[in-house]
Order: C-alpha cells, then structure tokens, then sequence
C-alpha cells in the first residue's frame, strides 16, 4: 500500500481522514492518503511566495532551464520506478510512455527552447523598440518580470505526470514557484514522481509543492500576482472560472477543457486511397490510446454520407487487433493493448453519457468484452462503442462527451456541411483534416480553424513522420476556444511568458539600455584605444564601440566582387538600364558591403574572439555607388555567457555587435548584428 503525502515546506507531511484510492485492473486498494488542513494549505502558498518566489527571481532564465535539464536526465534515469506505478492507473506500458517519458521530454524541451530562445537574464524583452518621438530620443520596448506570487496547477486524473511537468516546466523558467494539485484518483503516480524529484535535490526551496486531496479553500487564498491553470471537464473549468476570490483579485486562470474533437474526412480521402485508410488507424488509436481517457480524443469522425458504410467495413477489421486486459499484460505481437478506465465509476459515467448519446445515435460497431487474465468485473475494462449519427444536427452529438473509448460517425452532404458540423462543437483542443487536394484542405482548414486550438493534416505524405492527433508537443500551443476552455499551454517561449508580467518600459536609449543590458541605437556609447575585439568577453560592457576609419567604393570594387560570387545583377553592371532605375546608378552589392565593412572593423591578430557565429536583421537602407565613402561603427549589444561544458578548453560567451555604415553624409547604409564566439579571461 502506497502512503501518499503532501509536499509542503519542503517536506512531506500527512493530513487526517484517510482515505484509499484503487487499482483500475483489479478495484484492489493500492494507496491511500489523508487531506490536509485549511492553515497548511495557507502555509503552502505563503512559503512559495515568500521562500520561492524570490529564489527563483535571484537566478537567470539560463540556471533556471539548466535546473531542469539536470532534473530531467536524472528522472529518465528513475522511469522503470514510475512505470510501475503507472500500471495501478490502467496505463499500458504505451500508455505510460506519453505520460512519462513524455512529461520528462516536454520538460526538457521546454529547458532547451528557453536556452536557445531567450536571453542569460532574469527577464524577457520582447518586440522591436519603438521610437515615440520625433529625435529618437524618447523610446519603448516591452519588458517581461516574473510575477510575484505562485502558480497553482490543478490537474486531471489521465495524466499525472505529463500534466505536471508540462505545466512546472515553464512556471520553473518563468521564475514563479509552483503548487500542484493532481486529480486524487492517480494522485499516487504523481508522489511517487514527486518523491523521485526530492531525491533528484536540485530544485531550489519553495520552488515545488505538491497538495493531495480535497482542498477546497486553496483558491480562496490567491490574489493578483497568481495564476491558476486547470486542466480537467469543462464543468469544473466553470466552477473555478466562478469563484468569488479569484474573480474580485482579477487571478489569471487557463483552462484546458475536454472538448469534442473531430477527425473531418473531406471528399477527396474516398475509400480504397490511403488517406482514407490513414484516417481510419488514426480513429483506431485515439479510441483505444488511454482507453480513450484524453482530453484530445476522437469524439466524432464528420464523414462524407457515401463513405459510412466503408469507414465501419475497414475499422471494424481494425478493431480486431484490439486485446482487452490488464495493464501489466503482454498483448500478442502485432496487436494494441487496450487498459481499463481508471475505475469502476468512470467506466459508469461513460455508460451513462453513451445511453445520452442514443437518444441522437444508434450503435455502428460495438465488440464484446472478452478481458484477457483479467475480471470485466472488477476492473474498468470497457470495449470501444461507435455510434452513428440519426440526425448530424442533434445537439447532443455536439455537446455530450463519453471519456472513454466511444466516438460517433456523424455524415455529411458537402464540405459547407461538414464545416458547419465540426464547428457545433463550440471550441475544440484538436482537428484532424484528411484530405488529398490542395484546394480542400485550404477550404478545411479555413473553415473550422476558428474553433481549434491545433490542426492536424493527414495524408500520405505527413503520414511518414506525423506524431498523431492526440498528440501535444512542447513547441505548438495547447488550448482551443469556447468549450476548450479558451486556454493555451505549451507552444514553446509563449508558454514561459504566459507567467510573467509584461510591461511597457518607456525612457531614453540609454535609460532603456540601462534597464535591459541591451544596447539601442542612441544610447551613450564608450570608446576607448583598445580596440573591441582585442578584449575578453568579461572585459567588454554593453555599450563599449569602435568607429572605424573609412574606404570609398570604386568600380573595381564592384567588379571584382561581381566576377568573384557570379552575382552580375543589371544594379551593379548596366549603367543604361540603372540610369532609369530606382537606383539612378550603379550601386555596390549589399553583400560588398558587409563584407567590406568587416574588413574596416575585424582586428586581423589572434585575440580573444574565436569565430563568427552569425548574422541577424541585415538591412540595405540606402544605396551605395562608385565613388561614396563608408565608415562603420560596431557596439556591443548584447552578451550571453555559455556555460562551460566538459572537454571544453575554454569558457566562452557570444557577444552581438550592433553594427551600422554610413555615407560620407553621415547617412545610415546599412544595419546589422553580428554574433561572435568570445574567450573569457578566467584569470580576471
């Protein structure tokens, strides 16, 4: 028996009123736990504010996401302990992949997106600067601070672990603390994570908590600087939506609602093409993946009237791969494991919701349940029902979902109609389109995108390396509108944001550039007689410049270039064809005049710069012609230190130079960053 604990203080602690969660394979008790009081509750959220918060705003965007990278590896090192638990959930060791392997490769590419996105500091500019006065002198650029308060993470039962980390992840990055309150039913497996990452030990105090039970007052203790996610049934998602504290301090709340998703087969996927057949296994694996307990499952296939009886030829043929039993059993080679719902009470509930449904539907396929070592009994075991649509506009197809594995057909005449059909749904996590033909999938895709929150196109072709529309990834946004829930999780660098405050900073180039450690045009500069590229990246300041001497363009400059790259563009060669132009003349190639102006700034001796990494937002603003002088001036705009890796002989960072040409009429050419590989002196 698994003695679940809450995670609070930093320590696990036990409440009273125990109370025993069961095995969905077998409805055996296999853990048990005991809620927490209302004033441990209050300390939870007051030690994340005061302990975490503030620990977690100390470090940079970069030591945060290398935190997690650390966790995660050590994680995947623990996963066979999850895996076993995972089981009492009804999982199947695929099942369990999601939910595990997956959680941890969400997080982890969560740790690398911020590292590669984002900058080395504990805040986020986002956007171009924007001038606000005439001069230059007065300016603005949005600033993102993570807020001051917790996030509460309240979670379903079909995702323990995935639904943690996923959300963690970028609450981490964003430097706010998290509280995790899993859904009791599987809240084991979420301890039994939790547990792993106290042994992991490298998560800074405060920064993760973890509340097991009915704690119906940790809403009530919320204000402003917190945010609350929910994932769940879209009639929970109301009753949080509704509480009076969260309404009257205006707390920020993401909902992820279960949603009536659909699969639209459009006319050109007829039966007999393999999109058809492609559309028919990706309803196979959302009926029996999780026992079709996701909140992106397949609940309605919207198919051409013509097609019905083909669809329910070929899945029936399908479905006879499919073996029922018991978590823990290994299913012949070939065939999919379908687990039981997580219990005896969810396997009623969507009973229940299929007797609804058959007041609009009649039954389409339906197999017997034959439990392989197992007790129909006295686990969630449950056999996948389709139903087929009486009437296509029955409301009830559009708003009843059954969380399990059921899904209704429901038949079209035209694209317009099952447009219209997929859009009654009111908001959905997830559309599959198969389809064939260009013209349709834009005609699709147009028509029902309002109402999803991810589209997934399915043909031959995105077949080979598609991840499936059940799918979430960490880079792609994760929500949808109306019945969704009208949230968004994930989608990479937007998922970290969405826990910070952004703020609009308003000031002069230097002030902003103070603030930001970023250099903007305008700003105070410094020069001084070591030339920028003879200093180590600790020497080198946000500001520190070089102007350097001039060189005028000659028409062997041009030429030379031109018969070097093969670009004999009529711009650079054709004195007729330019003189009626918008050129006027010949001018210099753009690329010329990179190239020369590196030839102005580069020290040419071995130094502390080690290569060039780049080059980022070239702009061509004015042309340049025979017989015009160009002088360039190099900022240091940005620097980002690179942590030292194992092998490395030295400690290096990136410096971004800020980099502009003019004319001989002080008139700005050209724009650009460059990125350089830069060594740090260790010794200083």
């Amino acid at each position: 028996m698994i003695e679940i604990k809450s995670f609070v203080n930093d320590k696990f602690i036990s409440g009273t009123k125990s109370q025993e969660l069961i095995d969905a394979n077998s409805s055996v008790p296999v853990a048990s736990f005991a809620h927490i009081s209302d004033s441990e509750v209050q300390n939870c959220i007051s030690y994340a504010k005061s302990v975490g918060n503030p620990t977690l705003r100390a470090l940079t965007i970069h030591q945060r996401a290398l935190l997690l990278k650390q966790l995660g590896l050590a994680l995947l090192e623990q996963k066979e302990t999850l895996y076993k638990v995972s089981t009492y959930t009804g999982a199947t060791r695929a099942d369990s992949w999601v939910d595990i392997e997956g959680g941890i490769g969400t997080m982890l590419s969560i740790s690398s997106i911020a590292r590669r996105e984002l900058p080395d500091q504990p805040f986020i500019t986002e956007g171009n600067l924007e001038t606000l006065s005439k001069s230059g002198s007065f300016v603005a650029r949005h600033i993102l601070t993570p807020k001051t308060g917790v996030a509460v993470h309240i979670n379903a039962f079909n995702f323990p672990i995935w639904g943690m980390l996923e959300k963690f992840a970028p609450t981490f990055i964003a430097g706010v603390p998290s509280i995790i309150k899993p859904a009791t039913q599987t809240s084991y497996l979420t301890f039994a994570l939790m547990k792993l990452i106290q042994e992991v030990n490298c998560l800074p105090k405060g920064s993760l908590s973890l509340l097991i039970g009915n704690i119906h007052s940790l809403l009530d203790h919320l204000d402003g600087q917190d945010t609350v996610t929910f994932t769940g049934s879209a009639s929970t998602a109301k009753t949080i939506a509704s509480n009076q504290n969260l309404i009257h301090h205006n707390v920020k709340i993401n909902k992820e609602a279960d949603s009536l998703n659909a699969i639209v087969f459009g006319e050109s996927a007829r039966p007999g093409t393999v999109a058809f057949s492609l559309g028919v296994k990706e309803v196979l694996r959302e009926l029996t993946a999780k026992a079709g307990q996701k909140c992106t499952a397949i609940r309605r296939v919207i198919i051409h009237e013509d097609f019905v009886k083909p669809f329910q030829t070929e899945l029936e043929q399908q479905l006879q791969r499919v073996q029922i039993a018991p978590a823990g059993y290994q299913v012949e080679k070939g065939k999919v494991h379908l687990g039981p719902l997580v219990s005896l009470t969810q396997r009623r509930e969507v009973q229940e919701q299929v007797a609804l449904l058959r007041q609009s539907a009649d039954i389409l396929i339906q197999s017997p349940i034959t439990v392989i070592e197992g007790s129909e009994d006295k686990g969630g075991f449950m056999a996948p029902v389709v139903l087929i649509a009486k009437n296509p506009e029955a409301s009830e197809l559009h708003s009843i979902e059954a969380f399990g594995p059921v899904c209704t057909v429901i038949p079209y005449q035209n694209i317009s109609q099952a447009i219209a059909l997929t859009n009654k749904g009111e908001g959905s996590l997830v559309a599959s389109i198969v389809s064939t033909q260009p013209e349709e999938q834009q005609q699709l895709t147009l028509g029902i995108a309002p109402y999803h929150g991810r589209l997934l196109l399915i043909n031959e072709l995105t077949a080979k390396e598609s991840t499936g529309h059940g799918s979430p990834l960490a880079p792609l946004v994760h929500g949808g509108p109306g019945r969704a829930g009208g949230g968004e999780e994930l989608g990479g660098v937007r998922s970290i944001k969405y826990y910070m405050q952004r703020t609009a900073l308003q000031g002069t180039p230097t002030d902003l550039t103070s603030v930001t450690q970023e250099y903007y045009q305008g700003a105070i500069t410094h020069e001084d007689i070591k030339h920028p590229f003879r200093k180590y990246f600790n020497e080198l300041h946000i500001g520190d410049s070089l102007t350097t001497h001039k060189r005028t363009v000659t028409e062997a400059d041009i030429v030379n270039f031109g018969c070097l790259t093969g670009d004999h563009f009529y711009a650079h060669f054709d004195e007729t064809a330019t003189a009626s132009s918008l050129f006027g003349k010949r001018v210099a190639h753009g690329y010329y005049l990179v190239s020369m102006a590196a030839g102005l700034f580069v020290w040419p001796n071995l130094g502390p710069v080690l290569a060039n990494y780049g080059m980022d937002n070239l702009r061509f603003i004015e042309p340049v012609g025979i017989g015009d002088t160009i002088q360039a001036t190099i900022t240091v705009k940005r620097k980002i230190e690179k942590p030292k890796k194992e092998g490395d002989n030295k400690k290096t960072g990136v410096v971004v130079w800020y980099v502009q040409l003019f004319n001989q009429h002080s008139v700005l050419v050209a724009m650009y960053d460059i990125l350089t590989l830069v060594q740090i002196n260790e010794n200083i």
